[in-house]
């Protein structure tokens, strides 16, 4: 690895719209504050929550890049150009971990590839702690994203999701788009075995936090509102 070369600091951010602070390590704070360069997700909130958890960097110091689904990967080496000179860059999910479930990941695979050191920083990963606080297999569980939105075509990969957890002894973990989150829930009622476990993790780490295990049977029973709440589903038949 070369010493001479910048780094690139993945920061994690908050989950939700709490204090910075109460859910991340001091580090985070003092990287930012000896940081100017940045490679992001969105513009306006990424200055947000630099401004909440260092108000006196001045705005007018940061170097934004953003880095999106609009982004051509033709732009993405100039992105780390800084590093090659010396200068370390901080890359910042919109929600989270960088480089788990986004797109930073393909800055990361291409600092390894420029021999740039990359250095991981500790904070919150919604996919990581719906794991801890479900009581299901955290030894072996797989991330599937999104699931299908065509009726027919979600169905079968819930079934498929199904199969897989009780067959390889597997927890499935996947997301929804929040204003859907209800009809995912009453998806996963009607068509998955009343006695496969669904563990619903939302709001995690805010004051509204919501996190419980039940058989399809008892959720069933069971009345939670998780519209437009970021959520985490899990689920396992044994």
């Amino acid at each position: 690895m070369n010493s001479s070369k910048g780094k690139l600091y993945l920061i994690p951010t908050t989950l939700g719209d709490n204090e910075p602070l109460e859910v991340l390590p001091l580090t985070i704070k003092k990287i930012i504050e000896q940081t100017n360069i940045f490679i992001v997700e969105n513009e306006k909130t990424a200055r947000a929550f630099i401004k909440k958890i260092s108000p006196e960097t001045l705005q007018s110091s940061l170097d934004i890049h953003l880095l999106n689904k609009y982004t051509d990967n033709s732009e993405l080496p100039k992105f780390l150009e800084p590093c090659l000179n010396g200068v370390n860059v901080g890359l910042m999910s919109e929600a989270g971990c960088p480089g788990v479930a986004d797109p930073g990941a393909d800055v990361v695979k291409l600092a390894h590839q420029k021999d740039i050191k990359v250095v991981p920083l500790v904070g919150p990963s919604s996919i990581l702690m719906a794991i801890m606080s479900s009581g299901m297999n955290g030894q072996s569980f797989t991330f599937n994203g999104y699931l299908p939105i065509d009726k027919d075509e979600r169905k079968k990969e819930i079934k498929r999701l199904e199969r897989i957890s009780f067959e390889l002894n597997q927890s499935q973990i996947f997301i929804e788009t929040p204003y859907r989150n209800n009809k995912m829930l009453e998806d996963l009622c009607s068509i998955l075995d009343k006695n496969t476990n669904i563990c619903v993790s939302c709001d995690i780490t805010l004051p509204t936090e919501f996190i419980k295990t039940l058989t399809v049977n008892e959720w069933s029973k069971k009345k939670v509102d998780l519209h437009k709440r970021p959520t985490i589903f899990i689920i396992h038949k044994l």
